[in-house]
């Protein structure tokens, strides 16, 4: 499984930008389709929330890739 970074800019991020940012998915819809589907986990957990607001210190996996926000 991969681990990359993501810096935040501010206090938070949308779920489905952060898969784009990432490299995750290709734009925000497809991150929206990909959440959507139920295969994004934040903390361990399913998010079915798109628009889901992820701060400092959560993790995000998809698609066998992990992305630890700071």
């Amino acid at each position: 499984m991969e681990t990359t970074t993501f810096e935040l800019q501010g206090e938070f991020i949308e779920l489905c930008n952060l898969l784009k940012l990432a490299g995750i998915a290709n734009s925000g819809g497809q991150g929206k389709v990909m959440v959507s589907d139920g295969i994004v986990r934040v903390d361990g957990n399913i998010e079915t929330r798109r628009t889901a607001k992820i701060r400092s210190g959560q993790v995000v996996e998809c698609l066998g890739q992990t992305v630890k926000v700071l």
